[in-house]
């Protein structure tokens, strides 16, 4: 049976600019009373050395989170090589060094197409995976490690846009546009730098659930190398851009995305009668494959799955 909500004015959704250090988990409880609500979530968590989009769904506008996990992300990563470390971030310590010789920046961007499309990639140890009732991070904070199995993900591109000697030369400032270095631009702070270290850059589009910490180690790896992420930055989560995000200082004026707005799904405008029988839990002939939203009057009425035959209702409201 479909999910069936009550239909109110929705609330926002908000795309938030997340700043370095902090947790998601801080940038929602931020949220929570700048807000004045303890309804607040967020569709996709961003490591604290990483900076970028966060969206948060406030009010009733949690109820489309479930919609939203699965968008695809495009980042900046600085993968800085010759040095590793447990959590595969600049959060360090260095645990192996390399020296690295001369980098052939047309092999690098050669290499890196063979991590594009369906992949299989070994999580870190620091993460949020549990296994067996046990939290990985835990297990690798308390000096363990636990057998994680590789995940199916998707990388739909990966550019190279620089080798540099040192991450400290690497750029930090980008056009906002197709997010390549510029001399104007947004800037980004980066962790502080472990070492002077190789450091590739890379603009990379990824599917949900992709640990560019992960990357990071197998490029490396690849080239015969430990590696490690020194520099994140999440620059779109579906159709949410970074030149667009909200600073978390000004949360709480922020007018965010409707319900309807923030759902990156095509639409299907119905009639009456649809709208009446999807609202049944009835399943309406149409030809359409693959997620929708149906709207009526320019009003949210449903997310459905379509079959190429068939609506089949997944979440509806009245």
């Amino acid at each position: 049976m479909p999910s069936f909500t009550l239909y109110t004015p929705p609330m926002p959704v908000i795309a938030v600019d997340k700043p370095l250090h902090l947790t998601s988990h801080d940038v929602v409880n931020r949220a929570r009373r700048a807000r004045k609500t303890k309804r607040v979530g967020h569709t996709g968590t961003l490591d604290p050395l990483a900076t970028g989009v966060l969206v948060l769904a406030v009010e009733g506008s949690t109820k489309v989170v479930q919609f939203m996990e699965a968008d695809s992300k495009d980042y900046l990563a600085w993968i800085s090589l010759g040095a590793g470390t447990p959590t595969l971030d600049a959060e360090g310590p260095i645990s192996e060094t390399a020296d690295v010789s001369l980098l052939d920046a047309d092999a690098i961007g050669a290499l890196l197409t063979q991590f594009t499309g369906l992949q299989k990639q070994i999580p870190p140890q620091y993460s949020a995976i549990q296994v067996g009732g046990q939290r990985a991070y835990a297990v690798a904070r308390a000096g363990g490690e636990l057998d994680l199995p590789a995940r199916n993900v998707v990388i739909h591109s990966l550019e190279l846009l620089g080798v540099y000697d040192r991450v400290q030369d690497a750029p930090r400032t980008f056009d906002p546009q197709d997010w390549t270095p510029a001399e104007t631009g947004l800037t980004f702070l980066l962790p502080e730098a472990l070492g002077e270290f190789p450091t590739l850059l890379v603009r990379a589009s990824v599917g949900s659930g992709t640990y560019l910490r992960s990357l990071a180690r197998d490029v490396g790896a690849a080239l015969g190398l430990p590696a490690h992420l020194a520099g994140l930055v999440r620059t779109r989560v579906g159709r949410y851009s970074l030149a667009d995000a909200v600073q978390m200082e000004n949360l709480e004026d922020a007018t965010g995305l409707s319900d309807l707005n923030a759902l990156d799904f095509p639409c299907i405008e119905a009639d009456d009668l649809m709208a009446r029988e999807l609202r049944q839990g009835k399943r309406p002939q149409r030809p359409e494959v693959g997620r929708h939203v149906v709207t009526l009057g320019g009003e949210l009425v449903a997310v459905v799955d379509g079959n190429g035959e068939q609506l089949k209702v997944v979440r509806v409201w009245a």
